[in-house]
């Protein structure tokens, strides 16, 4: 017997099609939280905050009775862990996107960290040292070698060398600073010859010999094809307690030794005037050139910034200067940039300031 009745199809139809959208939902649900963890091998670069420097630094006995104030600057390094924050990149202003290997170059996980470890601790003991040197205070240094920062990648010195490894001698000769080693080689080597590298990597010395390379053809300048730093110990004359636990890189080297001599001399440098900035500083007082700085003049100008120290460009391949005043100029910012070559030059710019008045 067929029966005629409908209603049980009719209430089967009902509940298909409110099943059907629930079961949509949780599968574009689950979609979703896939996609949050599929990894992409990109960072995101964007303006950080600029950071005053004045709690920061305490020097033993030094003033800290600023009118005004010095900032470093900083540059906001995120990774995409997923796509969604990928394409928040994509959208946000003033973002780069930049693959892992731009950002880490061929170092592993070791060397990477190895890097930014010296890179911390080589950034305060520079500004350190110049920041007392130009304030006249006594200084003594304790150099423990040459620690190497980067290696080319094609050079011999790759298969013997790793970064974060220290050299402590060439030929039975023993190194302090970069540029004593740099000399050895231009004084004494040529392409194609050798030399006996002595190193340490970890407690581990080791002995190794590394052939020459041209680093400059036009030139004909030959080294092992390494970027050389002084790894040493600076002894001052007063106590200098520096909270920089959230601050990487060297390129704060310049502003934490701005605000250290500020605070060692009796003069207020900075007059009232907000002062950001960024740049390297070796223990000699130069100033270096930085990555990210287009990010740090943005964030300078949106915190009102009166005044912005750059690198000053000196060599062909030096763009810090140019970047920023071309970006000042583009967009109408306004704030005064002054390129600087040295901690002296800085420091002789703000000696010549006028007090800023109260109501500009």
């Amino acid at each position: 017997m067929i029966s005629n009745d409908h209603s049980t199809y009719k209430e089967n139809t009902k509940t298909m099609k409110k099943t059907y959208p629930l079961k949509r939902i949780i599968f574009v649900l689950f979609v979703l939280v896939i996609i949050a963890f599929i990894p992409t091998p990109y960072y995101l670069h964007q303006p950080g905050p600029i950071e005053e420097l004045e709690p920061k630094i305490t020097v033993e006995g030094g003033h800290k009775d600023e009118k005004g104030s010095f900032h470093l600057t900083t540059v906001l390094s995120v990774k995409a862990f997923n796509p969604y924050i990928l394409a928040y990149g994509l959208v946000a202003p003033h973002t780069d996107i930049m693959k892992d290997e731009e950002v880490m170059g061929d170092l592993t996980d070791e060397e990477y960290t190895r890097l930014l470890d010296f890179m911390m601790k080589d950034s305060q003991q520079n500004a350190l040292v110049a920041g007392f040197r130009e304030a006249g205070e006594h200084v003594e240094i304790d150099y423990h070698g040459i620690f190497v920062s980067s290696i080319i990648a094609d050079s011999p010195a790759k298969k013997v060398l790793k970064v974060g490894d220290l050299i402590t001698s060439i030929d039975g000769k023993k190194m302090k600073e970069a540029s004593e080693f740099i000399s050895y080689i231009e004084e004494n080597k040529t392409i194609g010859d050798h030399a006996t590298l002595t190193f340490k990597r970890g407690k581990k010395e080791i002995k190794k010999t590394v052939e020459m390379i041209t680093l400059d053809a036009a030139t004909k300048k030959v080294g092992i094809g390494i970027v050389p730093e002084e790894e040493f110990t600076a002894t001052i004359s007063k106590d200098v307690k520096i909270n920089s636990d959230d601050i990487g890189g060297p390129s704060a080297g310049l502003m934490f030794s701005l605000e250290i001599y500020n605070q060692l001399t009796p003069e207020d440098l900075t007059k009232g005037y907000k002062i950001a900035g960024t740049g390297t500083i070796d223990h000699n007082g130069n100033v270096g050139q930085i990555g990210g700085i287009k990010h740090k003049i943005f964030a300078a100008y949106e915190e009102g910034a009166d005044i912005f120290f750059t690198p000053k460009d000196i060599n062909p391949i030096d763009m810090n200067e140019q970047e920023v005043n071309d970006i000042v100029k583009e967009n109408g910012y306004d704030i005064e940039v002054v390129p600087v070559a040295t901690l002296g030059e800085a420091v002789e710019y703000l000696e010549g300031l006028e007090e800023k008045e109260k109501d500009e």
